[in-house]
Order: structure tokens, then sequence, then C-alpha cells
């Protein structure tokens, strides 16, 4: 008899940011899923049946049953909320600390990311496709991301975690942009910060954050070789 198919799927590509916040979430969760490899080269995820799932084009897309969502965000939060009593409690109980959480992913959304997610395409992106970093450009976004990360120092100051002492899905957001950035020479934007610099390193040696990066160098060293 053949193994039923998982209700939970995504379709991406690993390298993608956004997809590894979603796979994150679902390790974290300790559910199971598919993952559907969505070729960017060749341009499938513009196309259908992929459109279907996404209308504007890009990873993630997302599955459970007849539910299709978009947005790796709603995706993380949609599946926080829908499996509580899964694995990791990613979303707080008591309304304020939801409302303090709520902040901190949209900080992450509207200030962290522009910068980080930029950076990482000069350092880490052009890198792997062969293209020649604009210099100008990293010092404009280095400098961004340093003025976040300023507010980020004092945050952490104050708490272990974004929302205060639980490790909550403001935190797990970061963790893909984080990881890239901390393996190039825009680290010390990290590591010049020491509650910064803890907080990064806690959210990393997470078993769920593992698990992913075991599949982001799985797929490096089948694709891109050289880059590993």
């Amino acid at each position: 008899m053949a193994a039923e198919a998982a209700a939970l799927k995504v379709h991406g590509i690993i390298l993608s940011p956004p997809v590894q916040r979603v796979i994150a979430c679902l390790k974290e969760k300790e559910l199971d899923y598919e993952f559907n490899q969505i070729n960017l080269q060749t341009g499938e995820h513009k196309q259908q049946p992929f459109i279907s799932l996404n209308p504007f084009g890009k990873v993630p897309a997302f599955e459970d049953k007849d539910l299709k969502l978009f947005e790796s965000r709603a995706i993380t939060q949609y599946v926080a909320q829908t499996y509580a009593d899964s694995g990791t409690r990613l979303v707080p109980t008591n309304p304020k600390e939801v409302a303090i959480m709520s902040v901190w992913v949209e900080v992450e959304a509207h200030h962290f990311d522009p910068a980080a997610f930029k950076l990482n395409y000069e350092l880490v992106i052009k890198l792997i496709l062969g293209k020649v970093t604009d210099e100008a450009a990293v010092a404009e976004h280095e400098a961004a991301l340093g003025k976040v990360l300023d507010v980020y120092e004092g945050r952490l100051a104050a708490s272990k975690y974004l929302a205060g002492d639980s490790f909550t899905l403001a935190d797990l957001h970061h963790a893909p942009l984080v990881n890239s950035l901390m393996g190039t020479r825009s680290k010390d934007l990290f590591e010049s910060r020491a509650h910064v610099r803890a907080w990064a390193a806690d959210i990393l040696a997470r078993p769920a954050w593992a698990k992913v990066q075991e599949l982001i160098n799985q797929f490096l060293q089948q694709n891109f070789p050289k880059a590993t």
C-alpha cells in the first residue's frame, strides 16, 4: 500500500530565505511535509501550475489540504497557530506577549529584512552565481543594517528573545538571513554587539535550524559544488 502523501506541501527552493523561514517553522513544529522543488532558472515560478498557488510568482507557496497560502510570514503564523500543540510553541498565549511578538515580526519585515536581504544578495547570492559584488551597495546596506541592530542591541539587553523570555516567530523569522550573513564579512555587524551576538548564536543553535542548514548544504553540494 502506497504511503499517504503529506497534507502540508511547500513549493520553493531551499536557497530562498523566505522558504527557509517556512521550513524552519515546520521543523520547530515537528510536522511532516512534502517539498516541491521549483526551478527558478527556467522560470517555473512564473508559469502554471505555480502561479495558481502564488499569483505574484514568488516562492514559497504552501498548501494544507484545500488551503493555499503564500507570503512566508503569513504561512508561519498559520502553521504556528493551527498546530499550536505540536512541537515548539511559537506564539505566546498571553495577549500582551502576542502584541509584543507582533511588533517584532513587523520590525523584522520592514526594518531588518530590507537591508539584510540586499546584503545577502551582494555577498552570498552573487558569489554562488559568479557575479561581481557591488562594494558601494555593500557599504550602504551595512550602514542601514547597523542602525537597525543598534535598536536590537537595546531590546536584547532587556530580554533573551525579541518578544520576551521565550523563542517565538519573531526570532525564527530572522534565522535565514542571520545565518547567511554570519558566514560573510558582514558578520561583525552581529558580533560587535554583545546581546545581538548571543541572540544570533542562540537561534542558530536550535536543532530545527540545524535541520534546515543540512538541507541547504545538500542543495549547494548537488547544484553549486564550487560554492561549498
